[in-house]
């Protein structure tokens, strides 16, 4: 009995020994995170990555720890070194360059130096790093479908706008267009506020509901675009029942030094002339990063229109980041200034020539069929039109990242503000129709749990506060209102040999409020303006006060599995929610850009969507094929309808601006997306890739079933696509060049006929195929330094088209024309060359 009580004691004792040194091990974590990593008890990691068929050293590749944000990248001679905290449970490190396909080893803690060897390829089979509301994990392991952009996908690839540049590089992405430089992200059929668009984790909050303006990001300094297909709520909260579209801007690699990048380009449809750089310095701890780029085009052409009168902007974009970076963690200060001035086309002809007018008269004063015709030299210049939009979108915010012993944190907190003026009065130019300022404050905080029995968690709370007020305007289509976002989620994976699954449940709560608004009319201009309590008298309550909540669930679970190291299989399901944005719910009156007058409905409840995705990915020593099938259902979901007279003809104003009142039904919609490139490694440089897809978007309010046209399906559901290429590079062993790349690209649009034809909302899309050539080259400038050329045309064989998309299709007064086409036709053919300088 003596003996067995003291082995109790024994074991108790060992129970007591090993809980002080946990303990200790806490204390002595805790102490290192407060001293933000300069304790010297610390593992140095160092090596070289090199080419594992040529043997020479890769530059500019990333080295980090899986699981956690610890790690470098490689200098110009393939070496790297960083350190690695005693307090850092992970092991792995995963070993990645563009061109090579991604490599994961164990680290022990007696490693002196490494030596690792990466295999070359495409960077399409590469597989991607990405972040969501868990550690960085891989796209194959991730059930929800994910397309990465690379930087060099986004420099070789010449448009006018970056959503343009990734609709010809993601499957299932589209884009609504207005013109060369507004394009609106549309995934699998939905966009607006259904599409969430982020900037270095912030979402973007300027004015997604409206038509005539794009996204209010720096197309030269984004380093990589990931795009989020299906619901994500649980990661964001409301407004991303379709997707999120991520920007990630350049930041520099640490020890290079000063790190600079120039680039320059020219289009000559429209003349866009584009310039950026940036300059940086990254010495591991400390970064510093000054971004800026500049945009100026004037009218584009086609055969069809000629010049499209008011088709040219100007914009300009600024940024810079500050930040420190410990072994623990970072923390980055940002800011940015965007500023568009951006041309409105109206579409107004003269009916026999059919050559574009200007409207210089206001009210009864403008007659449609008597305005003027634009002059030679208004269209050829680069000079805007007074009657134009100004918009400029301001961001400060910070990101931090910092381990907690085995967990993470991660910190969002941000302010930015939008401002979007519309000049649309030629008698008085200075004077703004529409004139709103949005203030926003984004907040987010999530913790992951250390893992156990390979199972980890994140907690996380976000949200936003909103300020939306008219200033100094004569067009009030929205209210002044107030909007509060808060949601908390909770986010599981457990990852066992070739099986992952993860899931979650999140909760949000929105608060709308707006005051009693009063329009009425300006004694000394004739114009509109707001009144206000008290004095309201000649005034007519426009918006009456708005108070509404609204509440939703979403939830996501999913699973992927490893079927061979060739093949991965994936399945998700998700529910999304998203509650009404305001011009849905309360919209009563014009916006001047738009050209369209909104009518909303107070009575509206929260969109929510279920969606089910399976996908299958295949990737071979020559090839790599994927395909994924979603399905989705929407309850409540919100359209617009154009409304009609009894004769069902448009109901117009004087200056020709349509009515569209907004509708809410069930919905469903279905698709694949699908893609296949052949790389042989006997042809070394070519490249073969295809991708198609295809959305159905059906109306299921039991009104308009078998109504076909005439209601059954729903409005700007893209056509099927096809995008197919060839290229081939070829090294080349000279003084000058280093290499070049040859490539021929197809796009195909199928017709559209299912479209909603109700009130002569939509019309049918004829087929068309557009043809597109570059060459990409690099030019030695010394022995370490490249010039990147790149020359394209797009719509080589200029054909006469109008995209499905494309509102301008529908800026027509007309109801036959004397050519037998209606509406303004996209771009022609253009020439473009792009040159890059890095230092």
């Amino acid at each position: 009995m003596l003996e067995k009580s003291n082995n109790f004691t024994f074991s108790l004792q060992l129970i007591k020994m090993k809980r002080v040194y946990r303990i200790k091990k806490l204390i002595f974590c805790g102490i290192f995170i407060i001293g933000f990593g300069f304790s010297s008890v610390a593992q140095e990691i160092k090596g070289i990555v090199k080419d594992a068929e040529t043997q020479l050293p890769i530059a500019f590749g990333t080295v980090k720890l899986l699981q956690s944000n610890i790690g470098t990248t490689t200098d110009v001679n393939g070496s790297f070194h960083f350190k690695r905290s005693k307090c850092t449970n992970s092991s792995k490190l995963i070993v990645s360059s563009l061109g090579y396909i991604s490599d994961t080893l164990f680290v022990s803690s007696a490693e002196a130096s490494l030596e690792i060897f990466l295999k070359p390829s495409s960077d399409i089979l590469n597989e991607v790093v990405i972040t969501g509301v868990s550690r960085t994990t891989l796209i194959r392991e991730n059930p929800i479908a994910i397309s990465s952009v690379s930087s060099k996908r986004i420099d070789h690839t010449i448009e006018t706008n970056i959503i343009d540049a990734l609709v010809k590089n993601v499957p299932g992405l589209n884009a609504v267009k207005t013109g060369p430089n507004i394009s609106k992200p549309f995934i699998r059929g939905l966009g607006y506020n259904r599409v969430l668009t982020l900037y270095d984790g912030l979402r973007q909050e300027g004015q997604q509901w409206g038509d005539e303006h794009g996204i209010e990001i720096d197309a030269y300094n984004v380093d990589r675009v990931e795009v989020i297909k299906g619901p994500t709520s649980l990661m964001f909260g409301s407004d991303a029942v379709a997707g999120v579209v991520s920007f990630f801007p350049y930041l520099p690699k640490e020890n290079l030094g000063i790190s600079v990048r120039i680039l320059s380009e020219y289009q000559s449809n429209n003349g866009l002339i584009g310039n950026g750089g940036r300059i940086g310095f990254n010495n591991g701890k400390w970064l510093w990063m000054v971004r800026g780029g500049y945009r100026m085009a004037k009218n584009y052409n086609n055969i069809i229109d000629g010049r499209v009168y008011n088709s040219g902007f100007r914009e300009t974009n600024a940024s810079a980041t500050f930040g420190y970076k410990s072994n623990i963690g970072y923390t980055y200060l940002n800011a940015s200034l965007y500023n568009n001035l951006q041309g409105i086309p109206d579409g107004s002809r003269d009916s026999l020539t059919r050559k574009f007018t200007k409207q210089i008269y206001e009210g009864d004063l403008d007659d449609l069929t008597n305005r003027p015709i634009v002059s030679d030299d208004e269209l050829n210049g680069y000079a805007l039109s007074p009657l134009h939009q100004h918009i400029q979108h301001y961001r400060v915010y910070a990101n931090s990242q910092y381990q907690i012993g085995a967990g993470e944190i991660h910190a969002t907190l941000g302010f930015q503000q939008n401002i979007r003026r519309e000049y649309s009065h030629p008698t008085v130019p200075i004077q703004p129709g529409l004139f709103v300022r949005l203030n926003t404050i984004n907040y987010g905080i999530n913790y992951i749990t250390p893992s156990f029995q390979n199972v980890e968690f994140t907690l996380g709370v976000n949200g936003m506060y909103q300020n939306n007020k008219s200033l100094d305007a004569t067009d009030f289509p929205i209210p002044n209102y107030n909007l509060l976002d808060i949601g908390g989620f909770i986010y599981g994976k457990w990852k066992q040999n070739r099986i992952t699954v993860s899931g979650g449940v999140r909760y949000d709560t929105r608060f709308l409020k707006s005051n009693d608004f009063y329009v009425g009319p300006n004694a000394l201009t004739g114009f509109e303006q707001q009144y206000f309590l008290p004095d309201t008298a000649g005034a007519h309550l426009q918006f009456p006060a708005l108070n509404k909540t609204y509440h939703g669930v979403s939830l996501s679970f999913g699973f992927t599995y490893q079927l061979s190291h060739q093949i991965s299989l994936k399945a998700n399901v998700a529910r999304g929610y998203r509650s009404p944005n305001i011009t849905e719910i309360a919209s009563n009156g014009l916006d001047p850009g738009a050209h369209i007058i909104y009518l909303g409905n107070r009575d509206f409840v929260p969109e929510f969507s279920f969606q089910q995705d399976v996908g299958v990915n295949g990737k071979f020593k020559d090839f790599a094929v994927s395909l994924s099938v979603f399905n989705n259902y929407i309850d409540h979901y919100i359209y617009l309808t154009q409304l009609a007279d009894g004769n069902g003809n448009a109901i117009v104003d004087a200056q020709g601006n349509k009515t569209f009142q907004y509708q809410q039904a069930k919905a469903q919609l279905f698709g694949l997306e699908t893609s296949f490139t052949w790389q042989p490694h006997s042809i070394r440089g070519f490249s073969f890739e295809n991708s198609f897809s295809i959305v159905y978007g059906y109306n299921r309010k039991d009104d308009f079933q078998k109504t076909g046209i005439q209601g059954n399906y729903l409005p700007l559901i893209p056509p099927a696509k096809l995008l197919s290429s060839i290229s081939q590079e070829f090294q080349i062993h000279s003084k000058v060049f280093t290499k070049a790349t040859f490539k021929t690209e197809m796009e195909l649009n199928a017709a559209q006929n299912r479209y909603l034809a109700l009130n002569n909302t939509e019309t049918a899309t004829p087929q068309f195929t557009l043809f597109n050539f570059s060459v990409n080259t690099e030019i030695k400038i010394t022995k370490t330094q490249l010039i990147q050329l790149q020359f394209q045309i797009n719509n080589a064989f200029n054909v006469a088209y109008q995209s499905n998309l494309s509102r301008l299709k529908y800026f027509e007064y007309y109801s036959q024309s004397s050519y037998a086409k209606t509406g303004i036709y996209n771009m022609g053919r253009s020439f473009g060359v792009r040159a890059i300088i890095p230092f």
